[in-house]
């Protein structure tokens, strides 16, 4: 299987910013991207920058799936 990303709330938030999740099985929930140390890299510093968009540019110039949030 290819390994997927999806932007969605941090868990616990129904209106909060979208962070950076990460699937790496089919049969596996999503998990937030800081629960891949193997994976993730530092965010930017950016004030009110995107919670896990270093990773994503990372994982895509691997070859990671984007899924589209739902």
């Amino acid at each position: 299987m290819q390994k997927r990303m999806c932007w969605l709330p941090k868990f616990g938030e129904e209106n909060g910013q979208k962070i950076l999740h990460l699937q790496t099985e089919t049969q596996e929930s999503w998990l937030p991207y800081t629960a891949f140390p193997q994976f993730s890299v530092p965010d930017h510093r950016i004030p009110g920058g995107s919670k896990g968009m270093a990773t994503f540019q990372k994982l895509l110039k691997e070859g990671w799936e984007v899924v589209s949030s739902f």
